[in-house]
């Protein structure tokens, strides 16, 4: 680990909670997914012991290390701990030290900036696919060939922090916008490549441009001086609340905002949005739910419940991971948690499956195409009752399961973003149809 300040802060955090540490292996048992993972027969204390022991010299006992790496950040283990210990964070870094001791530090950076680049191209490419340059500004990204455009005039009630990934379903992120400028809330839009969080970084086992990247993004979210962030996407929440702010409060500074999830934030201006909602969603619905930060899922299904008309059917499914993307270390367990997801939907009559995150409707929005009900993001649903609209463009083209009609439809906004063809249509194959952890029913059309 890197001997800057932000490294010495992190290694200080972590020395506090390996001492406050009773090894009681609490969270192993809290854990959801430890049969999933293959060590649902080891001794809790003995896992977590080896993951302490991980986390001091990068490596441990196989079960460990199992653990460690299939975490899918359901938080359980957060909730089990007596101690104050963040379960979480300690597997985070368990596989930061694991990637540190596997990796030299030239492989490390290599893995980080590759994998940014990849992120970048795909959220780059799939937007300016979908969307215009009006569209994009809104969302706080620049378009193709044009300046930046000036900082807005005035404090704004809040700042919108998008993260990168939303931008593939940006209808999703339109939408919230949609929904706080009913609301006359106030805010600027932050996000995308320019605006990392770190995540990515840390993954690859470089902690000191994680440090950087998210360092360099803290200052542009706290000169709006609003003192709150509304955050979309779960990762990124995890990655600034347990892991940045906290090291860089350890590292001496000041906590420059707080960082509040969209729908926490929704739910809590309920009292102003029922008014809103003045057509009725005759539909019954299911939503698919990822627990991994506190008090989303209770704020979704109060969200649902204010809309007229929707029936909310519970269809009693296990509830894991932060997001489906999370699931991906245990690819056969999220496909059978997806089917049989499906299946109880269908067997229930459920007109509308509505996810949460981005990456659940990336993953699921396709099986539309099969299943007889349809799938949305909840603020569809939202929306709809207060005559907002935003197209899903993605599930659309994703739908066809055909690269050739996706860029051929696609080909005018390929052209006005000066799009290269031949590296759109590799995005498209990777980034979208191929996106698809359960297959569809049929195949490609």
């Amino acid at each position: 680990m890197s001997e800057t300040a932000f490294g010495v802060a992190l290694a200080a955090r972590v020395d506090d909670m390996l001492a406050a540490c009773t090894k009681c292996g609490a969270c192993f048992t809290a854990c959801p997914i430890t049969d999933a993972a293959g060590v649902g027969g080891a001794d809790p204390q003995a896992v977590v012991t080896g993951v302490l022991d991980i986390v001091r010299f990068g490596d441990g006992p196989e079960a460990s290390r199992k653990w460690a790496t299939s975490c899918i950040m359901s938080g359980e283990c957060i909730k089990a701990c007596d101690y104050g210990v963040n379960p979480r964070f300690l597997l985070s870094i368990a596989r930061l030290a694991m990637t540190t001791a596997k990796n030299e530090p030239p492989a490390r950076r290599r893995t980080g900036v590759e994998t940014f680049r990849r992120m970048n191209q795909d959220v780059t490419v799939l937007s300016r696919m979908q969307l215009g340059d009006a569209a994009l500004e809104r969302l706080g990204q620049r378009p193709s060939n044009k300046p930046a455009q000036p900082e807005r005039d005035g404090v704004p009630d809040v700042v919108f922090y998008t993260g990168c990934n939303v931008l593939k379903t940006p209808h999703i992120a339109l939408l919230c916008l949609d929904i706080m400028d009913a609301l006359d809330v106030s805010y600027q839009v932050m996000g995308g490549p320019s605006h990392c969080c770190g995540v990515m970084q840390l993954r690859a086992g470089d902690a000191e441009a994680s440090g950087r990247f998210a360092g360099n993004t803290i200052d542009k979210l706290a000169q709006s001086k609003s003192g709150e962030v509304v955050s979309w996407c779960p990762s990124c929440f995890v990655q600034f609340t347990e892991v940045m702010l906290p090291t860089f409060a350890r590292a001496g500074h000041e906590k420059p905002f707080d960082m509040t999830p969209f729908m926490r934030f929704v739910r809590r201006h309920l009292d102003r949005l029922r008014p809103l909602l003045r057509h009725r969603v005759d539909s019954r619905v299911t939503l698919h739910k990822h627990p991994g930060i506190a008090g989303v899922v209770e704020a979704a299904t109060d969200i649902l419940c204010a809309v007229p008309g929707v029936e909310l059917v519970d269809l009693h499914q296990p509830v894991v991971g932060l997001q489906s993307f999370n699931l991906q270390m245990l690819p056969a367990y999220k496909r059978e948690l997806q089917l049989k997801e499906l299946e109880a939907a269908r067997d229930a009559g459920i007109d509308t499956l509505a996810t949460v995150y981005h990456s659940d409707q990336r993953e699921l929005c396709a099986h539309e195409r099969d299943w007889p009900f349809r799938i949305v993001n909840i603020l569809e649903i939202v929306g709809e009752s207060m005559g907002l609209r935003q197209e899903d463009h993605y599930k659309h083209l994703k739908i066809t399961q055909d690269a050739d009609a996706i860029m051929a439809e696609c080909g005018d906004l390929i052209a006005q973003h000066g799009l290269d063809p031949d590296m759109a249509r590799n995005v498209v194959i990777r980034g979208m149809i191929a996106d698809q952890p359960l297959p569809l029913v049929g195949g490609a059309r």
